[in-house]
């Protein structure tokens, strides 16, 4: 029982994790893009990525939010 327990608050806690990162993530690529010498489509991209990207994190898909942002992120070569 006490292993049960244990694996339901570990497992709550990575997802609390993952949940507080995707935050920091939207903010770097946020920051970066103000700079970012790319061109309109690929920018658009990054744009489109990151905003699937917060729309993943708000609907609780963390895992989902995180690829989508370091794809993201890939583009602005981060």
């Amino acid at each position: 029982m006490k292993k049960l327990l244990l694996t339901a608050v570990l497992a709550t806690v990575s997802g609390l994790a993952l949940a507080n990162s995707c935050p920091a993530e939207m903010k770097a690529i946020d920051a970066k893009m103000g700079a970012a010498k790319l061109s309109d489509a690929d920018m658009a991209k990054v744009k489109k990525l990151r905003a699937d990207g917060e729309a993943s994190h708000k609907a609780g898909k963390h895992d989902e939010s995180l690829k989508t942002l370091a794809e993201a992120k890939k583009l602005l070569k981060m």
